[in-house]
């Protein structure tokens, strides 16, 4: 069995079916996918409906623009012009689809396999157990398991940058959104954890009173290794071999990778490579 971790597909149907044609990917595979399954490719629908096709080999973390969609059917918020899931919301099983990707985590850990997963990042002041403690109180409700806050409820009033920064204390939506916004949203922070959600650039540019999340985490001993994607701007490269960015930009035009997380190997397929390029 080999185990495969995905970056961004963003709706590119073609690009992932070929990059899985090019690992030779086959039922004793199994594959983990680090969100942001649609939006802003051509084909939101055709991977969203491949993806929940193989949800007995996946493990799939929520990114920002799935929960996007989700706001969009559920909580009654209007697609940005730029959004490219309509055909989702269109399509005539979109209500299954809906509710099966609402009960996808924002965090997945496999400690004998030795990896963690989220979309974005984990700041570095929650440890590992913290930050799955906090993913399940934000996954109970989009599940509807919570009895204080509906899923309804939380996609009506998910969008907003404040808090930037972590609070114990916070309670009810003002904390749901901190720790979805920590594990989808995450890229640059100050000092003191908290989140600037305007630079979305390369490292080498960015302002100087900011750092990157992973920058402020110690260096990773005895607890899973952690991927994430969100940042197309690192182009998959961290300086770290305990931290690992999956995100190459294939939306922008560059590639598609696949990480076999036993043998550490990538694979990736370039937008040339692909007749309908995103």
């Amino acid at each position: 069995m080999r185990v495969y971790a995905i970056g961004d597909l963003q709706g590119c149907d073609e690009a992932f079916v070929a990059l899985l044609d090019k690992i030779n990917f086959c039922a004793n595979d199994r594959l983990w996918l680090l969100g942001d399954l649609i939006n802003r490719g051509p084909d939101s629908l055709a991977v969203l409906r491949r993806v929940k096709g193989m949800a007995r080999q996946c493990r799939i973390v929520l990114g920002n623009h799935d929960l996007h969609f989700l706001a969009a059917y559920y909580g009654g918020r209007k697609p940005f012009p730029g959004d490219t899931f309509t055909d989702i919301l269109n399509a005539p099983d979109v209500a299954v689809l809906a509710d099966w990707l609402r009960r996808q985590p924002l965090l997945h850990v496999d400690a004998d396999l030795g990896y963690a997963m989220t979309h974005a990042g984990i700041p570095h002041f929650w440890g590992l157990q913290q930050a799955q403690s906090y993913a399940e109180e934000v996954a109970r409700v989009l599940s509807g398991r919570d009895p204080q806050v509906s899923y309804l409820t939380f996609f009506q009033q998910m969008y907003g940058n404040e808090p930037n920064h972590w609070d114990p204390s916070l309670q009810g939506m003002a904390r749901l959104r901190v720790i979805t916004n920590y594990l989808t949203r995450l890229r640059m922070v100050d000092s003191a954890g908290r989140m600037d959600f305007d630079y979305k650039g390369p490292l080498a540019q960015a302002p100087d009173n900011l750092h990157a999340w992973f920058q402020l985490w110690p260096q990773i001993t005895h607890m899973p290794r952690l991927l994430f994607g969100h940042w197309a701007s690192l182009n998959g490269v961290t300086g770290r071999d305990d931290i690992l960015a999956l995100d190459t930009g294939y939306v922008w035009g560059r590639e598609l990778t696949a990480l076999e997380l036993i043998s550490g190997e990538r694979t990736c397929v370039a937008a040339h490579e692909i007749k309908s390029s995103c």
